[in-house]
């Protein structure tokens, strides 16, 4: 995971291209949202960021969860993350009665990147994506006072589509970090060597294999996004522009021929005309169907 993911257009940083209590965000819920962000962030940093060990990486992220079931026990926390992390935590774990597991699903992400590094099929690294995105989006959720099925099966279509694209994005962050993951089953079919992935050299089979990766994380976002219709106000646009954002990214590997071996895209300021344009444009699968 990478601590320097940047969507300038909507204001988000470092945590998987999720919106960070950004102007859009409904001021009522900023602090909440901003809570979120930093036990998500934090634990990120614990398992990626630094020299520790992998067991040194473990062991902190145990001790982590211990203190995020103490605060949703309402017993204090221990001091190494309290002001940041615990303290605001609990008054909106308090507040918005946050679903605690959803939040253990992220640390169970978090440490699973520290022990498996390759994955056999797509819905192997989809379940991955079901608890290292999927929960922010349906903390989102609750925090707006949305949980019918629909919206959450939405919801969950968009945050997969962003894990993927940030994968499909960063092979050259990934591969000196030994991490894989395209899944074994598309290698295969693409005659492209896990290795070849890590070394990054490039081939047409590679940008093949990217491509059609490319093509799985488009149809899922494709599937979430009549979601930004649902969501009223503020948080309605940034969805859109959050939505957008991934999008266009995979816009850039398209136009690069799917050369992620080599290059990193980027969105930059010349991204943000476009991103607000086609977030205002944003048609209803109605629309869409009627065309």
């Amino acid at each position: 995971m990478d601590p320097q993911r940047t969507m300038p257009a909507v204001s988000i940083e470092h945590y998987e291209n999720f919106p960070v209590a950004s102007w859009l965000s409904p001021p009522a819920l900023r602090p909440a949202i901003a809570a979120i962000y930093h036990f998500a962030r934090t634990a990120d940093d614990l398992a990626d960021e630094g020299d520790a060990s992998a067991d040194e990486r473990l062991r902190d992220l145990t001790a982590y969860r211990a203190d995020l079931r103490a605060v949703a026990a309402g017993r204090p926390p221990s001091p190494r993350w309290e002001q940041r992390v615990f303290a605001p935590l609990g008054r909106v774990l308090a507040s918005f009665h946050l679903p605690v597991p959803l939040l253990e699903d992220l640390l169970d992400a978090f440490e699973q990147d520290l022990v498996k590094t390759d994955y056999a099929t797509r819905s192997e690294l989809l379940d991955y994506c079901r608890r290292s995105a999927n929960p922010i989006g349906r903390l989102l959720l609750h925090l707006y006072g949305i949980d019918d099925a629909r919206a959450l099966r939405s919801s969950d279509a968009i945050c997969s589509a962003l894990q993927l694209v940030n994968f499909w994005q960063d092979f050259t962050v990934d591969g000196p970090r030994g991490r894989l993951y395209a899944p074994r089953e598309d290698r295969q079919r693409h005659a492209v060597e896990g290795q070849d992935l890590l070394a990054l050299r490039d081939s047409p089979g590679a940008r093949a294999l990217i491509g059609e990766l490319c093509g799985w994380a488009r149809a899922l976002m494709t599937e979430g996004a009549p979601l930004v219709h649902q969501i009223p106000g503020r948080a309605g646009w940034e969805l859109r522009l959050v939505v957008q954002g991934g999008l266009r990214i995979l816009d850039k590997l398209e136009a690069m021929h799917f050369a992620a071996l080599l290059q990193r895209p980027r969105l930059g300021a010349l991204d943000a005309p476009p991103l607000l344009w086609r977030a205002l444009t944003m048609k209803t699968r109605r629309q869409e169907t009627a065309r």
